[in-house]
């Protein structure tokens, strides 16, 4: 087993640049009286002088013991390097003998590795517009490249665990703009505690590795008062936490404060002991690569996590004392309908909002009344992409937001994604009979001039083979996997509890939708009861319910829907009866043990099929 071990130091939380000196102590200044003898003033000048010289040797002493430790650590991690944060704003701000000790790390700066912080080590997620973070990053650019501090390693840590995650976007794009950052660090994804299940993503073209925890801060700076007593920063190190960590994790990076390589110099006492263990009980290979070179090993070892998993900010305390205050959890959606499309998704969503407790988010210019984040690309713009479709909420408890996005529903990746970001949400999923589905799809598909739909006739895009063209396959899949009912809601029962899920028989929306609405409106709790028998009508030339508005007039759905076409052949609709034969049976077992009714449709089918000769269908996807 290989093991990458880096250790990033030395950033000071109180915000003196991480260069500077480990141990702050005033400065004596001898002052004479006129009163006093010559020999007196001799004497106090000499005292000032020899207290001077031994706080240089000390100063000395200090990068000595870095890079000598450096060294020693290289003898057990081969290519160790410190790695050394900065704020130049703090540059030559301290005593005197701090701002000497600056000016002695400079001299060595080309024994380490160097990343920077902010110029003023602010938290970037109190900075609300990019130009700010910009100006910041300058700052600090411009100092480094005047004291000839090497910019190009790629790599930057936030101060505080600010903006990395959650996520600040405007930290990224500035950190890219700025330093070329392709790399960075954090102790908070997906959360703190427990440290086994910290993670890496990549966002924005950003690389974030998980950072781990090595019991040291910036309060931990005497060996004798370390919290437990020294032997609990001895057992860690020697077969304890800090031990298990390196061992149980291929790559491990850690962060330290000014404050441990000054005073007692608990850093280099504790990585220089945990090598050496290392070394002694155990045969791992221990070496450091570059930032840059590190994450790409990392990705490498685990390529499933390069795909971020969005949590909820509001759910974590830490998450949100670094989230912006700007943003808020309220604008997330309280349920969604997830579909699947064709089954009168579209009819709901404007039921819904009829009433005056609820909204939705605003429309997409590509997706319309659907955002589609979960399911698509847009799930790496961010939750902050995602929350911008949706207005605040004028009140918290009585308002009820929501989104339908009827792709949602066969996804496999949509469940655990929502489950992440809205665990508290409620689901409502429509079906119908999934042979008219895939048939309505098929339509649909030849309204929009679909070529494989309108090549092909609807038998030959169900019943088509392996060999088949790819895109009569896509339009066969497209047809029939959403109609695999029992499969997806099970899926969705894996991340939400069944009192969360609402399934809805279509065919009872469509022809009796008032008392359909009573219940979506008990289930979700929404407020006040709003009479939807009073506001729907049914228009018998569309064939389905619109909105009764004032004067006798009616609002209903689009020309696109309600559309008619020439029923299903025969042929085609004993096919699908065969195919969902086993699905059905699957649902009907479904809903059985969630204590709910089977629709009208689905008991019809089974009692249709059951009475068949069943030969077996064999599809190929």
């Amino acid at each position: 087993m290989e093991v990458q071990r880096r250790v990033e130091g030395v950033e000071d939380k109180c915000g003196n640049w991480g260069g500077g000196v480990g141990q702050r102590r005033g400065r004596s200044r001898e002052e004479t009286a006129g009163s006093q003898r010559d020999e007196e003033e001799e004497e106090n000048w000499r005292s000032a002088k020899d207290r001077e010289e031994e706080t240089l040797e000390e100063l000395w002493a200090y990068n000595s013991a870095l890079l000598e430790t450096q060294k020693q650590l290289r003898s057990y991690i081969s290519n160790f390097t410190f790695n050394l944060g900065f704020s130049g704003k703090f540059y030559h701000t301290g005593t005197v003998e701090e701002d000497e000790g600056d000016d002695l790390l400079l001299k060595y700066v080309n024994e380490f590795w160097w990343f920077p912080h902010m110029w003023s080590h602010m938290q970037p997620h109190l900075f609300h517009n990019e130009s700010s973070l910009l100006e910041q990053m300058v700052l600090n650019k411009e100092f480094a490249l005047e004291h000839n501090i090497p910019v190009d390693m790629g790599y930057a840590v936030a101060p505080h665990h600010s903006g990395v995650y959650p996520v600040h976007l405007q930290l990224y794009e500035a950190w890219r703009r700025v330093w070329n950052i392709r790399v960075t660090s954090t102790e908070e994804y997906p959360h703190l505690k427990p440290a086994r299940y910290r993670r890496g993503f990549i966002h924005n073209n950003i690389m974030v590795l998980p950072r781990q925890t090595c019991g040291l801060f910036t309060h931990t700076i005497y060996y004798k008062e370390y919290p437990g007593g020294p032997k609990e920063l001895d057992r860690s190190i020697h077969g304890g936490e800090l031990f298990l960590t390196v061992l149980l994790n291929p790559i491990s990076i850690f962060m330290t404060h000014l404050s441990n390589y000054g005073n007692d110099r608990l850093g280099l006492y504790t990585f220089v002991h945990l090598a050496s263990f290392l070394r002694s009980w155990t045969n791992l290979k221990l070496h450091t690569l570059p930032p840059l070179q590190l994450a790409h090993k990392y990705f490498q070892l685990f390529p499933e996590q390069r795909n971020p998993l969005w949590q909820n900010p509001c759910d974590d305390k830490r998450h949100k004392d670094i989230w912006s205050k700007e943003k808020t959890c309220d604008r997330l959606p309280k349920f969604m309908v997830v579909g699947p499309q064709k089954t009168g998704t579209t009819a709901l969503y404007l039921f819904l909002l009829m009433h005056p407790s609820i909204s939705s988010n605003f429309p997409s210019p590509k997706t319309y009344e659907e955002v589609q984040f979960f399911n698509t690309n847009s799930y790496h713009k961010g939750i902050d992409w995602y929350m911008d479709f949706f207005p605040v909420p004028s009140n918290v408890s009585t308002d009820f937001m929501f989104e339908k996005s009827a792709n949602y529903f066969p996804s496999e990746e949509t469940p655990r994604r929502a489950a992440a970001l809205l665990p508290k949400a409620k689901i409502i999923t429509l079906l119908i009979n999934p042979s008219d589905r895939a048939y309505s799809w098929y339509q649909h598909q030849r309204a929009h001039e679909d070529h494989a739909a309108l090549q092909f006739t609807f038998y030959e895009v169900i019943s088509a083979r392996k060999g088949a063209p790819a895109e009569l396959r896509s339009l066969q899949s497209r047809c029939l996997l959403p109609g695999l009912y029992a499969t997806h809601l099970e899926r969705w029962l894996m991340y939400y509890p069944s009192n969360q899920v609402m399934i809805i028989d279509g065919h009872q929306l469509r022809n009796d939708p008032a008392a359909v609405m009573d219940e979506v409106q008990k289930f979700l709790g929404v407020t006040p009861h709003f009479n939807y028998s009073q506001t729907l009508t049914f228009d018998p030339q569309k064939g389905f319910w619109c909105q009764l508005l004032e004067g006798g007039k009616t609002k209903c759905l689009g020309k696109s829907k309600g559309r008619k076409y020439p029923p299903m052949d025969p042929e085609a609709r004993a096919y699908l009866s065969r195919y969902y034969r086993e699905h059905n049976v699957e649902l009907s077992k479904l809903l059985h043990r969630l204590g709910q009714p089977l629709p009208s449709w689905l008991r019809e089918e089974l009692q249709k099929v059951s009475s068949m000769f069943i030969s077996p269908v064999s599809m190929h996807f």
